[in-house]
């Protein structure tokens, strides 16, 4: 792989939960007395060879995050080792449905992530901020639930809502109630679409939700007039490409359209969306998209800027943060 000069990193789609190591995952299942052995192969990696197999696994593991303190500490561990990697700011998508099973109520479950936050600020330079997310195959009273949590517990530190999940559960417009409910509470928007199915998933959240930013987004490019309209909307996509590869979308990165779709004027970021189950982290992102499409330092730094513009934060800490590239630029 080509050693790609340090540089400031940043991220705009991250699942808390799969931010857990399979060593981790299996500690927080002692700790609770659980067993989740059947989350794992043979070889101590998570289990899962399907997309529908991966959620799977994936809500087993998050069953093993039961408390307020077990999300400040896998918060914590993340952003600890990712700002000693170059990251410089993140978001994580949390889903409050997946906490209040184990009675983490939402306020207690964001101040707890906040505070492992502003700690790893202070002692390590990377600034954080939450998404509030929907789980799509949980349902749209689920989705409008989250949303009216978070409008009815307003927080610094979570700045956007979401929804993941299933793209193929239900339909697009049943969830237009959730998103009406957060913008109204001051939030801004992102959804996963153009990921499992195709451009009309992207082409309907544009339209029914008025997003900013669009998780994934890749399966745009099947329709030209839609990248069109992304970029004279100045859409940012939230690019995963490893996770892409993973679930079997393209055969590899170099196959993946990230070039294509730079190249084409969309505003792309680079994303691990689920680093412990892939094997992969944002800084890792940007060396295997520079290694197999030949992005340049400068390139790559454009990636950065084009996730502070579209980031879930203030303008001040914008600034902050952008001051902080162009530093590293003279280094």
């Amino acid at each position: 792989m080509t050693k790609t000069p340090r540089l400031p990193v940043a991220e705009l789609h991250c699942h808390i939960e799969a931010t857990v190591s399979p060593a981790d995952a299996r500690r927080l299942a002692a700790r609770h007395g659980l067993d989740i052995s059947h989350a794992f192969n043979g070889a101590g990696s998570y289990r899962w060879s399907t997309f529908n197999e991966f959620l799977e696994i994936y809500d087993a593991v998050s069953e093993a995050i039961r408390t307020p303190e077990d999300y400040a500490e896998i918060t914590a561990h993340y952003f600890e080792r990712m700002a000693a990697k170059g990251l410089i700011y993140g978001e994580l998508i949390v889903s409050p449905a997946h906490a209040e099973r184990f009675g983490v109520h939402y306020a207690e479950l964001m101040d707890a992530i906040a505070g492992a936050m502003r700690e790893a600020e202070a002692s390590h330079g990377i600034t954080g901020r939450i998404i509030a997310t929907a789980v799509r195959h949980y349902g749209p009273e689920n989705a409008e639930k989250a949303a009216r949590a978070a409008a009815a517990s307003p927080h610094p530190f979570v700045t956007g809502f979401g929804m993941a999940g299933d793209e193929a559960f239900g339909e697009m417009r049943d969830y237009q109630r959730a998103f009406d409910i957060a913008r109204d509470a001051g939030l801004r928007l992102t959804v996963h679409a153009g990921e499992i199915l195709g451009p009309d998933s992207v082409a309907q959240a544009i339209s029914l939700f008025n997003v900013s930013r669009i998780g994934h987004g890749v399966r745009a490019l099947e329709n030209k007039r839609l990248v069109d309209e992304i970029r004279e909307r100045e859409i940012t996509l939230e690019v995963c490409p490893t996770s892409n590869v993973a679930i079997g979308l393209f055969p590899s990165i170099a196959a993946h359209p990230v070039r294509r779709l730079h190249e084409a004027g969309l505003k792309v970021t680079l994303n691990s969306d689920d680093p412990a189950f892939f094997n992969t982290d944002p800084v890792k992102e940007y060396a295997l998209c520079a290694d197999a499409h030949g992005f340049s330092h400068a390139e790559l730094v454009g990636f950065t800027h084009n996730a502070i513009d579209a980031a879930f934060c203030d303008d001040a800490t914008k600034r902050r943060l952008r001051d902080r590239i162009n530093t590293s630029k003279k280094t």
